[in-house]
């Protein structure tokens, strides 16, 4: 039976990957890569030559037809620009595809950004929520931090160098001042965690560069609704301040009927009697 491994490959240093991995890479007959230049470093380092292929978000329509035409005669590995396949990258189709033809999916362990910057952060683990890449849209990006605001478990983002003060300015805005953990390029020979308050993490990052993990306390008791009478409460305000700031009915009722799990009958109602 054909195999598909997940194979995590380095987030910046080259001797973070698995003996495991290493043999898989040598074994398989194709190996599936988002980014061919990067994992030509590492296979370089490695003095691997299995033959390569790119499979990314760009070619992936195409690209996963003929990568499960080269399963069905031997084993295939993908792997990421860096960290585990298919964690806010590209790969989910490819599993589905793989399945679909009775092939194995095996998983090959190792680096991955998010636990490594959730375990320098000093926050706790034992759960937390991981929103993937910030929408760069301002707006978006509003309303998902929005929806997350009174979760009291840790939250995990990924932002790029030129918006991550915006970032913090919104989560500043939308959570209110919280700690935060501001990891930067992990495992490379810059890297950094920064700890301390949005307001500080603006301070300190006035001309960022690299790659940012974020890891952000959850919400506090008294952040945090528990019962029907403080949801309606919460709710209420949180209604008034979107109106402030220029919200319309639609707008407001479909943000907090996701983040409360509310009607939007209900929600209606509270709007209706806000005015």
């Amino acid at each position: 039976m054909p195999t598909l491994y997940l194979v995590a490959t380095p987030i910046g240093n080259l001797e973070d990957i698995t003996l495991r991995a290493l043999r898989i890479l040598r074994e398989v007959t194709l190996i599936a890569a988002e980014d061919t230049r990067t994992t030509r470093k590492l296979l370089s380092h490695y003095d691997i030559h299995t033959p390569l292929t790119s499979y990314n978000d760009r070619n992936k329509r195409t690209k996963t037809s003929h990568i499960v035409e080269q399963l069905e005669r031997g084993d295939v590995a993908l792997v990421s620009e860096a960290g585990t396949p298919t964690i806010s990258d590209p790969g989910q189709d490819l599993v589905t595809a793989a399945y679909a033809i009775g092939a194995q999916v095996v998983p090959v362990p190792g680096p991955s950004v998010v636990t490594a910057a959730l375990t320098a952060s000093g926050l706790p683990t034992r759960t937390f929520t991981y929103l993937g890449f910030l929408p760069r849209q301002p707006g978006a990006r509003r309303r998902l931090l929005r929806s997350v605001a009174t979760r009291p478990d840790t939250l995990v983002a990924f932002e790029a160098p030129h918006r991550i003060r915006d970032s913090l300015v919104d989560m500043q805005q939308e959570l209110g001042e919280r700690f935060v953990a501001v990891c930067r390029e992990l495992t490379k020979l810059h890297e950094e965690v920064f700890r301390g308050s949005f307001t500080e993490a603006l301070a300190h990052f006035s001309e960022p560069r690299g790659e940012f993990t974020l890891v952000i306390a959850g919400a506090e008791p008294s952040q945090r609704p528990n019962s029907g009478s403080d949801v309606e409460a919460t709710v209420r305000q949180e209604m008034r301040r979107l109106k402030k700031r220029g919200a319309g009915a639609q707008e407001a009722i479909s943000s907090l009927s996701r983040q409360y799990g509310l009607s939007r009958r209900q929600l209606y109602q509270l709007w209706l009697s806000l005015e």
